[in-house]
Protein backbone atom coordinates (compact mmCIF):
# COMPACT_ATOMS: atom_id res chain seq x y z
CA UNK A 1 0.00 0.00 0.00
CA UNK A 2 1.26 3.55 -0.38
CA UNK A 3 0.56 6.48 1.49
CA UNK A 4 1.08 10.20 0.49
CA UNK A 5 1.12 13.27 1.91
CA UNK A 6 -2.30 13.63 2.94
CA UNK A 7 -2.08 9.92 4.76
CA UNK A 8 1.38 11.30 6.46
CA UNK A 9 -0.47 14.14 7.82
CA UNK A 10 -3.40 12.69 9.03
CA UNK A 11 -1.54 9.88 10.64
CA UNK A 12 0.78 12.52 12.28
CA UNK A 13 -2.31 14.38 13.15
CA UNK A 14 -3.75 11.50 15.13
CA UNK A 15 -0.37 9.92 16.37
CA UNK A 16 0.12 13.79 17.92
CA UNK A 17 -3.70 13.78 19.12
CA UNK A 18 -5.46 10.32 19.28
CA UNK A 19 -8.47 11.80 20.46
CA UNK A 20 -9.05 14.39 17.87
CA UNK A 21 -12.13 14.24 16.05
CA UNK A 22 -12.52 13.83 12.36
CA UNK A 23 -13.99 17.14 11.89
CA UNK A 24 -11.11 18.77 13.94
CA UNK A 25 -8.80 16.67 11.71
CA UNK A 26 -10.77 17.98 8.82
CA UNK A 27 -10.52 21.29 9.61
CA UNK A 28 -7.11 21.73 10.64
CA UNK A 29 -5.99 19.93 7.14
CA UNK A 30 -8.11 21.87 4.77
CA UNK A 31 -9.81 18.85 3.90
CA UNK A 32 -13.54 17.75 3.90
CA UNK A 33 -14.83 15.77 6.92
CA UNK A 34 -15.68 12.77 4.42
CA UNK A 35 -11.94 12.59 2.73
CA UNK A 36 -10.77 12.14 6.28
CA UNK A 37 -13.23 9.45 7.16
CA UNK A 38 -12.47 7.76 3.69
CA UNK A 39 -8.96 8.41 4.53
CA UNK A 40 -8.75 6.50 8.24
CA UNK A 41 -10.81 3.74 7.14
CA UNK A 42 -9.03 2.82 3.94
CA UNK A 43 -5.65 2.83 5.73
CA UNK A 44 -7.64 0.80 8.61
CA UNK A 45 -8.88 -1.47 6.53
CA UNK A 46 -5.50 -1.71 4.72
CA UNK A 47 -4.15 -2.77 8.01
CA UNK A 48 -1.46 0.43 7.78
CA UNK A 49 -3.40 2.22 11.05
CA UNK A 50 -3.68 -0.68 13.59
CA UNK A 51 -5.34 1.37 16.64
CA UNK A 52 -6.24 4.28 18.64
CA UNK A 53 -5.54 3.26 21.91
CA UNK A 54 -3.46 4.79 24.17
CA UNK A 55 0.44 3.89 24.59
CA UNK A 56 1.05 2.71 28.37
CA UNK A 57 4.42 2.85 29.91
CA UNK A 58 5.15 -0.23 31.85
CA UNK A 59 7.58 1.49 33.99
CA UNK A 60 5.04 3.92 34.97
CA UNK A 61 2.89 0.89 35.78
CA UNK A 62 5.04 -0.45 38.06
CA UNK A 63 7.38 -2.22 35.96
CA UNK A 64 10.41 -0.99 35.13
CA UNK A 65 12.49 -3.76 34.28
CA UNK A 66 12.83 -4.75 30.46
CA UNK A 67 14.09 -7.95 29.08
CA UNK A 68 15.04 -9.68 26.03
CA UNK A 69 14.31 -13.54 25.96
CA UNK A 70 15.34 -16.05 23.43
CA UNK A 71 13.51 -19.16 23.52
CA UNK A 72 14.82 -22.90 22.36
CA UNK A 73 11.30 -24.84 21.35
CA UNK A 74 11.85 -28.66 21.62
CA UNK A 75 11.68 -29.96 17.90
CA UNK A 76 8.46 -31.17 16.66
CA UNK A 77 6.60 -29.15 19.37
CA UNK A 78 5.63 -26.24 17.34
CA UNK A 79 5.63 -22.43 17.66
CA UNK A 80 1.57 -21.95 18.25
CA UNK A 81 1.38 -24.01 21.67
CA UNK A 82 4.49 -22.00 23.26
CA UNK A 83 3.17 -18.85 22.07
CA UNK A 84 -0.79 -19.34 23.65
CA UNK A 85 1.48 -20.15 27.20
CA UNK A 86 3.36 -17.10 26.76
CA UNK A 87 0.13 -15.15 25.87
CA UNK A 88 -1.27 -16.38 29.57
CA UNK A 89 1.43 -14.35 31.11
CA UNK A 90 1.01 -10.81 31.50
CA UNK A 91 4.41 -9.43 31.69
CA UNK A 92 4.74 -11.01 28.38
CA UNK A 93 4.56 -7.74 25.84
CA UNK A 94 5.39 -9.05 22.77
CA UNK A 95 6.75 -12.25 21.05
CA UNK A 96 8.36 -13.25 17.49
CA UNK A 97 9.15 -16.05 15.79
CA UNK A 98 12.36 -15.58 14.84
CA UNK A 99 15.63 -16.82 13.11
CA UNK A 100 19.27 -17.47 14.06
CA UNK A 101 19.87 -19.46 17.03
CA UNK A 102 16.79 -19.39 19.19
CA UNK A 103 13.15 -19.68 17.72
CA UNK A 104 10.94 -17.30 19.57
CA UNK A 105 12.47 -13.45 20.70
CA UNK A 106 10.35 -12.12 23.82
CA UNK A 107 9.71 -8.45 25.02
CA UNK A 108 9.14 -8.75 28.92
CA UNK A 109 8.47 -6.72 31.83
CA UNK A 110 8.99 -7.02 35.60
CA UNK A 111 8.95 -5.06 39.30
CA UNK A 112 12.48 -5.44 39.80
CA UNK A 113 15.11 -7.52 38.57
CA UNK A 114 14.17 -10.24 41.28
CA UNK A 115 10.48 -10.52 40.16
CA UNK A 116 12.51 -10.95 36.69
CA UNK A 117 13.63 -14.19 37.93
CA UNK A 118 9.71 -15.29 38.59
CA UNK A 119 8.40 -13.56 35.16
CA UNK A 120 11.30 -16.33 33.89
CA UNK A 121 9.78 -18.97 35.79
CA UNK A 122 6.91 -18.52 33.99
CA UNK A 123 8.11 -18.25 30.90
CA UNK A 124 10.12 -21.41 31.14
CA UNK A 125 7.43 -23.86 32.67
CA UNK A 126 6.58 -24.95 29.25
CA UNK A 127 7.76 -28.20 28.50
CA UNK A 128 7.75 -27.28 25.33
CA UNK A 129 10.85 -24.89 26.14
CA UNK A 130 14.36 -26.44 25.85
CA UNK A 131 16.18 -23.25 26.42
CA UNK A 132 16.30 -20.18 27.36
CA UNK A 133 18.54 -16.60 27.19
CA UNK A 134 17.72 -13.45 28.71
CA UNK A 135 19.60 -10.39 28.35
CA UNK A 136 18.42 -7.27 30.42
CA UNK A 137 17.52 -4.09 28.95
CA UNK A 138 19.96 -1.02 30.56
CA UNK A 139 18.34 2.09 28.87
CA UNK A 140 15.81 2.90 26.12
CA UNK A 141 18.03 4.49 23.36
CA UNK A 142 15.09 4.71 21.25
CA UNK A 143 11.39 3.52 22.06
CA UNK A 144 9.03 1.41 19.56
CA UNK A 145 8.11 3.99 16.47
CA UNK A 146 6.91 3.47 12.99
CA UNK A 147 6.11 7.86 12.03
CA UNK A 148 9.59 8.12 11.06
CA UNK A 149 9.38 4.78 8.74
CA UNK A 150 5.59 6.61 7.64
CA UNK A 151 7.27 9.39 7.09
CA UNK A 152 10.35 8.15 4.71
CA UNK A 153 7.24 5.86 2.55
CA UNK A 154 5.30 8.93 2.27
CA UNK A 155 8.14 10.90 0.47
CA UNK A 156 9.17 7.90 -1.43
CA UNK A 157 5.56 7.72 -2.42
CA UNK A 158 5.96 11.53 -3.53
CA UNK A 159 9.05 11.07 -5.31
CA UNK A 160 7.86 8.31 -7.83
Amino acid sequence: MSVDDLDVRLIDLFAAEPRLGVLEASRRLGVARGTVQARLERLQREGVVTGFGPDLDPAALGYPVTAFVTLEIVQGHGHEAVAAHLATIPEVLEAHTISGAGDLMCRVVARSNADLQRVLDLVVADRSIHRSSTTIALATQISFRTLPLLRQTGRAAASH
